[in-house]
């Protein structure tokens, strides 16, 4: 092996200096020329020791160094590859660029991984992510919040803390043959909600698989809350089936009655007792028809409130007005209780002299022969102004109060037929305080009568 080194040259020098040293301390010629011999016949045995020793310990440095520049051969710069200093040297330089190397690949994966947590922090659906033996190794905070997990849930399998078989049999499925899967999870109360479910397999690359890893390393599960959807899709179904259900019975009296005078009781004493038949029915399909078209437009994106500040009192006296005749016929009397002259809210008149009718209709409908309807308003610390209707009829039961305001809904629905109500004043009421930017509800006591709220913008 060529001596291309510097340090196995200084161990020669070093050895032939200290040879002349010891020549030069001794001054007889005698000793001179024995110490020569000697020094000539140790320089032969040292210097050949002194390449052997320097070779064996140079060897493994020079090995390393080789095996770590080939290594990184594809990476490393032309620069610490071509470099022919010593051994040394050239290790110090491999260990600097492969630590740099190391640095960079490092704060990829770092920016990539804060990446990653940055997109499942703002995800709206929920993403649970698990290894190739189902436990958790992810969940983002979507997820813990829709389903009130802890903060820790690592290495737990998803049984552990979302007890759903359903979810964990297709997580173990996905994992174990299917490449993903789909399905409606329904969690039981307290949460009660209802998810779609996406579940997909975590594969290693092609370059992985090569190096030995495993194929499946794991799944990922995304959770849709649908529950909004699911509530929404069953209020349609009810709507279709109440609406097709309060069109039918009607339309059946109509189609009836017209045939039985087609077929010959024209000529009757019954034909006007029949006409009038078909005539109330047919004002309410009308009625029910306008009520319709009411909470379209209310609910349509053009829908626009023409809002001026009203004297309260004023509009509902107006209201009163329309409605005193029904109320005499059954002998209900209508009071306002105490309220200011100078008390007056911010909305449509049109539209809240309407929210008054229906409020007193049904307070007249529902109210008791010789009772009583009493109106009150107040002003609320935030400079809401809170209407109330009061009646004394049979009162609602409790479990129906907080359906009262749907459409069709009722809560004796032959007595609300044979009344003539359509099952929507209720639910025009709320959509038009919600224009206005106000709350409605109900409380009420059976035997004891209802009492209706609202609230509405004071006047500026």
């Amino acid at each position: 092996m060529r001596l291309r080194y510097h340090w196995k040259w200084m161990v020669l020098i070093f050895s032939l200096l200290l040879l002349f040293l010891i020549i030069q301390g001794y001054s007889h010629a005698v000793l001179k020329q024995s110490l020569l011999l000697s020094s000539l016949i140790g320089l032969l045995v040292v210097v050949p020791s002194a390449y052997l020793m320097a070779r064996y310990l140079s060897q493994p440095i020079y090995d390393l160094t080789q095996r770590m520049i080939q290594s990184v051969s594809d990476t490393i710069r032309p620069e610490i590859a071509s470099f022919r200093g010593d051994e040394l040297d050239r290790l110090s330089k491999a260990f600097d660029e492969i630590a740099a190397r190391f640095k960079n690949k490092l704060d990829e994966v770092s920016t990539e991984r804060d990446y990653l947590q940055t997109i499942f922090k703002g995800m709206a659906e929920g993403v649970l992510v698990v290894d190739e033996r189902g436990r958790i190794l992810v969940a983002n905070h979507a997820l813990r919040q829709l389903l009130h997990l802890p903060t820790s849930v690592a290495d737990r399998t998803a049984l552990e803390i979302i007890r759903n078989a359903q979810l964990e049999e297709a997580i173990r499925n996905v994992i174990r043959q299917e490449n993903s899967t789909s399905f409606e999870l329904n969690l039981p109360l307290p949460l009660g909600k209802t998810f779609e479910v996406n579940v997909v397999r975590i594969t290693s690359s092609p370059e992985e698989m090569e190096k030995g890893a495993e194929g499946v390393r794991g799944a990922i599960a995304v959770f849709h809350d649908i529950t909004r959807l699911k509530e929404l899709e069953k209020v349609r179904q009810d709507f279709v089936a109440n609406v097709s259900h309060e069109l039918r019975t009607p339309l059946t009296t109509i189609k009836g009655y017209a045939e039985t005078l087609l077929e010959g009781a024209l000529q009757e004493k019954v034909a006007a007792q029949f006409v009038q038949i078909i005539k109330r029915h047919a004002d309410r399909l009308t009625k029910i028809v306008e009520d319709l078209l009411t909470l379209s437009k209310i609910e349509s994106k053009e829908f626009q409130l023409r809002s001026e500040d009203i004297l309260l009192n004023e509009i509902i006296d107006d209201a009163i007005d329309l409605v005193k005749e029904a109320a005499e016929r059954k002998t209900i009397s209508i009071r306002k209780n105490d309220i200011s002259p100078l008390l007056s809210v911010h909305a449509d008149r049109g539209y809240l002299e309407q929210v008054l009718l229906n409020l007193f209709d049904n307070a007249i409908k529902y109210g008791r022969e010789g009772g009583e309807i009493v109106i009150s308003a107040i002003v609320e610390a935030g400079g809401e102004v809170q209407v109330s209707v009061r009646d004394n009829g049979p009162g609602i039961p409790k479990e129906d109060l907080p359906r009262i305001f749907e459409r069709f809904y009722r809560v004796d629905r032959g007595r609300s037929r044979e009344l003539g109500g359509t099952g929507l004043g209720l639910s025009i009421v709320k959509h038009l305080i919600q224009a206005h930017g106000g709350r409605v509800w109900a409380e009420s006591q059976l035997g004891e009568g209802s009492i209706f709220y609202l609230t509405l913008p004071g006047s500026n």
